[in-house]
C-alpha cells in the first residue's frame, strides 16, 4: 500500500556541505488498535459525581470559581465531539449515545476505577454494541489572580478622573479522562487523560467591569470540551506526520544534475542518474548512490526496495549512514503493516 505523500513544491530543501534535507508525509498507526470485527460502539458518560463525592465536588466548585453548570456543559460537548467523530468513521455501522447514567466514584479530576465488567457487558448487550467509549471524568480547575494597578494615564469614569485599573487574570484547566471497554474479552483497550489550559485576561476601571469581561469562559470551556471529544475519537484513526530525510548531492556531475531534478520534484530522472553511479568504481560514490536510490524508493512507497539498497550501501560500501536509515525503514515497514491491519476492518 502506497501511503507516502510528497509535495515537491512545498518541500524544504536545505543545502549542507554534501547532503540536502527533504520533508515527506507518512502515515502513522493509530494509538489504539481495535479488535477485528468490531462494527458498533456505545458512548457512556461516567463524569458526573456520585452522591458520596458530590459534597467534595461542591466544595471544589466553590474553591475553584466554577459555575454550577460549567462541568456539565463541558462534558456534554465532549460527548458530542466524540459522537461526531465516531459517526463519521466508516468502520462503525452503528454508534449509540447511551443515556443511562453510570457515575464514577471519584474525587473531581481523578481517573476513576474501571466500570464493572458485569455492567459493561449488560450495557453492550442491551444496546447491541461491541465496544464502550466512556468519558470517565470531566473537571475544570480555575485559578484567578486579581490586582489593582495604580498610576499610568488618568482614565475617566462618569466624569471622575482616576489612575487606578483593576486587572483579572484567570487560568482554567479543562481535564478529561477516557476509556475504551471491550467486554467480549474483558479488556480495557485504552486509558487516556487529556488536559487543556485556557487563559483569560481582562481589565477595567472597577472590579465589576474587570470580572464582567471574563464571562465568555463557559463558551471557551464548551469549545474545549468539543475539541477534546474530537481528539479522543481520532485515537483509533491512522494519522499523517512529516518526517525528514537526507540525500547526497555531491560527488560527481550526475549527483549535481540529480540534485536539480530532485529540487523540482523530478525524482524519476534523478533516480536514473543515481542508479548509473551505483556501479561507480569509487566505493564512496557508489555507496552514496545506493543510499540515494533508497530515498527514491521510499518516496515511491516501495519500502522493501529501499531496504535492499540500504543493505547494499552498508554491506558493500561501508556507508554507516545507510545502517541508521535502514533501521528507520524497517521500523516504517512494521508500522505500515499495522496501518493496513487497522484500515482493514
Amino acid at each position: 500500500m502506497n501511503r507516502i505523500f510528497i509535495f515537491p513544491l512545498l518541500a524544504l530543501l536545505v543545502l549542507s556541505c554534501k547532503t540536502q534535507e527533504l520533508y515527506l508525509n507518512v502515515i502513522e498507526p493509530a494509538p489504539v488498535t481495535l479488535p477485528p470485527g468490531v462494527k458498533s460502539a456505545g458512548i457512556v458518560d461516567r463524569s458526573e459525581a456520585t452522591k458520596d463525592s458530590r459534597a467534595l465536588d461542591a466544595i471544589d466548585k466553590v474553591l475553584t470559581l466554577e459555575g454550577a453548570e460549567l462541568d456539565r456543559a463541558g462534558a456534554e460537548e465532549c460527548l458530542k465531539g466524540l459522537t461526531e467523530v465516531l459517526s463519521e468513521n466508516q468502520r462503525f455501522e452503528k454508534v449509540v449515545r447511551i443515556e443511562e447514567k453510570f457515575p464514577a466514584v471519584t474525587f473531581p479530576g481523578a481517573f476513576p476505577p474501571p466500570l464493572d465488567w458485569t455492567d459493561a457487558e449488560r450495557i453492550c448487550r442491551e444496546n447491541d454494541v461491541d465496544l464502550l467509549f466512556t468519558l470517565e471524568a470531566f473537571d475544570t480547575d480555575t485559578r484567578i489572580n486579581y490586582q489593582i494597578v495604580k498610576g499610568g494615564n488618568p482614565k475617566s469614569l462618569l466624569g471622575v478622573l482616576t489612575g487606578t485599573e483593576h486587572r483579572a487574570d484567570m487560568q482554567t484547566l479543562v481535564k478529561t479522562a477516557w476509556r475504551i471497554y471491550y467486554p467480549a474479552e474483558r479488556l480495557v483497550l485504552d486509558e487516556f487523560p487529556l488536559v487543556h489550559s485556557l487563559n483569560f485576561s481582562a481589565s477595567g476601571l472597577t472590579p465589576v467591569i474587570a470580572a464582567a469581561a471574563l464571562i465568555d469562559r463557559k463558551e471557551a470551556v464548551k469549545r474545549t470540551g468539543l475539541r477534546a471529544g474530537h481528539i479522543y475519537g481520532e485515537r483509533i484513526v491512522p494519522y499523517e506526520i512529516t518526517v525528514e530525510r537526507e540525500y547526497f548531492v555531491k560527488g560527481t556531475e550526475k549527483f549535481r544534475t540529480a540534485m536539480r531534478k530532485a529540487r523540482t520534484g523530478n525524482w524519476d530522472e534523478a533516480a536514473e542518474l543515481w542508479k548509473a553511479e551505483t556501479t561507480n568504481p569509487g566505493s564512496k560514490i557508489a555507496g552514496r548512490a545506493c543510499y540515494n536510490m533508497a530515498i527514491a524508493a521510499e518516496i515511491k512507497g516501495n519500502l522493501e526496495l529501499a531496504a535492499e539498497w540500504l543493505r547494499k550501501a552498508y554491506e558493500d560500501y561501508n556507508l554507516r549512514k545507510a545502517l541508521k536509515y535502514l533501521r528507520i525503514i524497517e521500523n516504517r515497514m512494521n508500522k505500515t503493516e499495522l496501518v493496513q491491519i487497522q484500515e482493514q476492518y
